[in-house]
């Protein structure tokens, strides 16, 4: 990835994140095929929500091991965005990949996913009922100093907004029923995956990944992860660069996890991704604050609580990231 590095902040900070388009693609290209060759898969599967991440993942796949050799997976609950949906479809219909409808809503149901998140939610909010809409909610971070606060947000069925501060039991409550369905969408893709005998792709990108804003054991896991090292104001490069539909690429970013409508900042980062990049960036360089606030429209004293968000953030998902831990080291048998 070529990161520009050469060009100081002061002198082009629009600079910062471009990339060699057609480089790039080829080194994930070449990458996927050779991981692919070392673990001994034919072939990729991922899951496909109509978002800017798994549409690049796809074509980047389709490059790889050819449109045959890759299963796209559409796996829409109860509290799904129909639009997903629509948009995972033409996404798959324009790469040319098989896609196969999964709904776990009747497996969440069975699981007491939803019973178990609303029960949470009724702490907060008694009234709320099968008819009520709901999601979770962040403080941002440039709001003032300390953590980020959640609160919980509802719907009734009038249509009338009600927030609320969510104690820790409660927010801990509705966020471990609701991980409930990443979960869920793994072990699916798993399945298809032991079937034809391949790798899960997993779609995070660098702002994701190092941020922990993945569910461990859910959309964590995966074999292969080709666009983690990206920024995601990259992989919007590179759609354009692949051909992803206009209609992706112009789709904010949202969550769909609720049934509420939730962008990606609402729920966690602090700002719309392209600014975190540059902040991301920024502090991942050396970049001065005072450098990055031009760059993204800030005052360096919120780039300082930005960067504070994203070390504490680096701090409370490390655990995320790693491997399940040993009492002692397991030595490995030669062969």
């Amino acid at each position: 990835m070529n990161l520009r590095p050469d060009i100081p902040a002061s002198v082009a900070s629009d600079e910062w994140l471009k990339i060699d388009r057609e480089a790039e693609v080829h080194r994930i290209v070449s990458a996927l095929r050779d991981q692919l060759r070392g673990i001994r898969k034919r072939g990729l599967v991922l899951g496909l929500s109509g978002g800017i991440d798994s549409s690049v993942s796809v074509a980047l796949a389709v490059r790889a091991v050819g449109a045959k050799n890759v299963l796209a997976l559409f796996m829409p609950e109860n509290d799904s965005d129909p639009e997903s949906l629509v948009l995972g479809r033409e996404v798959a219909d324009h790469f040319g990949v098989e896609a196969v409808v999964e709904d776990i809503g009747p497996t969440l149901q069975a699981m007491g996913c939803y019973e178990r998140r609303d029960a949470f939610i009724r702490e907060l909010v008694p009234e709320y009922g099968p008819d009520w809409c709901s999601k979770v909610v962040i403080a941002s971070s440039l709001e003032g100093e300390g953590y980020n606060i959640s609160s919980l947000v509802v719907q009734d069925p009038d249509g009338k907004l009600t927030k609320r501060r969510m104690s820790p039991s409660a927010y801990l409550g509705i966020v471990a029923a609701t991980n409930m369905k990443q979960r869920t969408r793994k072990q699916i893709e798993y399945y298809h995956a032991d079937r034809l005998n391949y790798a899960v792709l997993g779609t995070p990108n660098r702002l994701e990944y190092d941020q922990g804003f993945f569910v461990k054991n859910g959309d964590g896991a995966a074999d292969v992860k080709p666009i983690a090292h990206l920024y995601k104001t990259q992989v919007y490069e590179l759609a354009e660069y692949l051909g992803v539909p206009e209609k992706i690429r112009s789709r904010p970013p949202t969550t769909d996890t609720y049934s509420l409508e939730q962008t990606q900042e609402e729920f966690y980062f602090s700002l719309p991704y392209d600014r975190m990049d540059i902040c991301l960036y920024g502090l991942n360089h050396g970049v001065p604050a005072s450098e990055v606030a031009v760059a993204c429209g800030l005052t360096a004293e919120q780039v300082d609580r930005v960067w504070a968000d994203i070390a504490a953030k680096r701090k409370a998902t490390r655990y995320l990231h790693l491997a399940p831990l040993l009492a002692a080291p397991v030595e490995e048998i030669a062969d």
